[in-house]
């Protein structure tokens, strides 16, 4: 062993004063889908829902200990950090302040209060988490406080680094594969660094979503770099730019073993985990069991451990995930159809749906053209090519639609 492995199983050993390990469990559905031997290290299933109190606690315990006069710590987060640095406050005893968009939903709001209990503030700044991330800063400079980074910080590295500890411990041998959400990097880079050392023949793979791929960014330009635009929907790990210390772990990751999730196929995993094995998965947390799929030629026979990394999903955004895994499955669709205004066209139209076809959306555009009137539709079929049936017999019609499911502007506005 190396300095970095025996302090992480001393790191790992201090969190059990915290909380249990956190379970490693075979997945009988997804190792009979995939012809391996796949287990979930259930990180859903900590005493926040997710990895991040593990990097909060060990970054605390290290500052209290160089310095027992320091009670006061800051952190900027809208969701898992939040609550794993507001459990952390109340197990030590010490004063949070914590600073959340002012956007951020009411029940990560609530959650993070309830964990940190009267040990914690919240405050709500910025409609932006780069405003919120700027005040938070400031803040902690003028009143002497500790800032807790989210990842880019070697404590908060060496924190996560127990989810490999937990995984081998619960193991019989080393898996021949570890597949890893990152965000930021804290996660993978504290996984990656105890795995070179105790278990170096395990493959990682690393997946970041399609909307942020800022480890993709990285690897390409040979240093971290900020992306312009990202989508915040896998908020758990849609990360404008990696860490610096997280990125010199993570340098040398070969590009095949970097893969990119879009967010819609995202949709699809938290639906069948939670329809299939009634696993609560957000977008960051379904990650890794999302390129499943494209590592099947991969995987066949090998032992598999998926990070599943957090599940605090907000079930508000239940039908938002149903409708974007709908779309992107192939079975919704939206069109715009020019309907003759005559007596009979909607019958004639109606007649040409099959069995398996349904109306999820009917709305008239425009009501006053004298020949044609301009309707938004949206079906729902069991089956991709449904709809090729559907548009040969709207062509032999002579019906004008035009296919709008993917067109993001116009969805916008009226889907």
């Amino acid at each position: 062993m190396n300095d970095f492995a025996d302090t992480a199983l001393a790191t790992t050993a201090r969190m059990r004063a915290l909380f249990a390990p956190t379970p490693l469990q075979r997945n009988d559905f997804l190792s009979a889908k995939y012809d391996a031997d796949i287990w979930l290290k259930r990180e859903d299933l900590s005493p926040v829902r997710s990895y991040k109190i593990r990097g909060a606690f060990n970054a605390m315990r290290k500052v209290r200990t160089d310095n027992p006069d320091q009670d006061l710590f800051v952190c900027a987060s809208a969701g898992n950090h939040a609550q794993g640095v507001a459990f952390v406050c109340r197990h030590f005893d010490v004063r949070g302040v914590i600073f959340m968009p002012v956007t951020t939903p009411q029940q990560k709001i609530t959650k993070t209060r309830t964990f940190g209990g009267d040990n914690i503030e919240i405050r709500l700044i910025g409609d932006y988490f780069d405003d919120t991330l700027a005040a938070a800063q400031d803040y902690c400079v003028q009143a002497g406080g500790h800032f807790l980074s989210p990842f880019d910080d070697a404590d908060v590295i060496e924190g996560q680094s127990s989810v490999a500890v937990e995984m081998l411990a619960d193991l019989d041998g080393p898996p021949d594969m570890v597949i890893l959400p990152v965000g930021g990097g804290g996660l993978s880079a504290g996984v990656k660094s105890y795995l070179d050392v105790m278990s170096p023949e395990t493959e990682l793979i690393y997946v970041e979503p399609q909307g942020g791929a800022s480890l993709t960014a990285a690897l390409a330009a040979g240093e971290p770099v900020t992306i312009d635009r990202i989508d915040s929907f896998v908020d758990g790990a849609a990360v404008a730019r990696i860490g610096q210390r997280t990125f010199a772990v993570l340098k040398n990751a070969s590009a095949e073993n970097v893969l990119l999730a879009p967010e819609d196929r995202i949709c699809m995993t938290i639906l069948e985990m939670l329809n299939v094995e009634g696993i609560v998965l957000e977008p960051a947390g379904a990650l890794s069991i999302n390129v499943l799929d494209e590592l099947r030629d991969r995987i066949q026979g090998k032992r598999v451990v998926c990070v599943t990394s957090g599940g605090n999903f907000d079930f508000e955004r239940l039908p938002e995930v149903k409708e974007r895994a709908q779309r992107y499955s192939g079975v919704k669709k939206y069109y715009i159809l020019r309907m003759p205004q005559r007596p009979g066209a909607l019958r004639d139209f109606l007649q040409m749906l099959g069995p398996d076809d349904d109306i999820a959306r009917f709305e008239y555009l425009k009501k006053s053209a004298r020949n044609y009137g301009s309707v938004l539709i949206g079906l729902e079929t069991s089956a991709p090519q449904n709809f090729d049936l559907l548009l040969a017999k709207l062509d032999q019609a002579e019906f004008i639609y035009r296919d709008i499911t993917n067109d993001t502007i116009l969805a916008e506005f009226l889907i």
